[in-house]
């Protein structure tokens, strides 16, 4: 049964794997983690297997835990079960949602297109950029919670944390082979936010199909730059589930 010092191993690792403190590959090692938490070894056990179930450490028999890598086929499954999921909760959102639901997937939308224009003038735009990622991720749970599926929510969840983080962590090197200058940037994030307005109108008209249609677009889109984006980096180094939040 989790505990107070499980869940505050697990929110202590999860979020140096997230933040890069622990590096794709990289051993966690109990009794290390153990002392630097300040909790016995017990708790960490835990959590390793709550983030295993995760997806974001690996743990096998004799060899103990690793902070989790994923190859590009492995991405690639992941993103095509992400196409199939999303496709479907937008169908479910536009046939179930509520006024108020519909009211919370329009908030974020709002801000995104804000942003979007201030991070288009502005010199300094790191600070924006994550802003702009929080409310994405704010748009497309408001979707999940209208779609009313728990299940599917979980798993579109975890998806979109691996697939995000490896988005996240690509274009953040400085330099990196195929970084994209500032016009292109500015660009994709305008096509990125027009798709996310037309998912937002399908709902609202309660057009299943359209939403489906407009949903899987978008994603199988991002799909695809993840992809491009992770073959040119570093020769296709391998990258942690959580090396890779969500750019949708």
């Amino acid at each position: 049964m989790r505990n107070v010092n499980s869940d505050k191993a697990y929110d202590f690792i999860r979020k140096r794997i997230l933040d890069g403190g622990y590096a794709p590959g990289e051993a966690l090692m109990t009794e290390q983690l153990a002392a630097e938490i300040g909790v016995s070894r017990t708790p960490v056990r835990d959590a390793l297997r709550q983030l295993e179930s995760d997806g974001l450490v690996c743990i096998r028999p004799r060899l103990g835990a690793n902070v989790k890598q994923v190859d590009l086929n492995e991405l690639r499954e992941m993103c095509e079960m992400r196409l199939a999921l999303e496709g479907h909760a937008a169908w479910l959102a536009a046939m179930n949602r509520s006024e108020s639901e519909l009211a919370e997937i329009h908030l974020p939308l709002t801000e995104m297109q804000r942003l979007v224009g201030v991070i288009a003038a502005a010199k300094k735009e790191e600070p924006l950029v994550a802003e702009l990622a929080r409310e994405d991720v704010r748009f497309h749970i408001a979707i999940m919670n209208a779609a009313k599926n728990n299940l599917m929510r979980r798993e579109i969840l975890r998806l979109h944390l691996i697939n995000r983080v490896v988005a996240g962590t690509l274009e953040s090197v400085p330099g990196r082979k195929g970084a994209p200058t500032k016009p292109q940037a500015d660009a994709r994030r305008r096509q990125v936010l027009e798709s996310h307005a037309e998912i937002y109108e399908a709902i609202a008209r309660r057009d299943g199909a359209a939403a489906k249609t407009a949903m899987e677009q978008h994603i199988h889109e991002l799909i695809e730059h993840s992809l491009r984006s992770f073959a040119i980096s570093e020769a296709g180094r391998a990258l942690s589930a959580d090396d890779l939040l969500y750019t949708a």
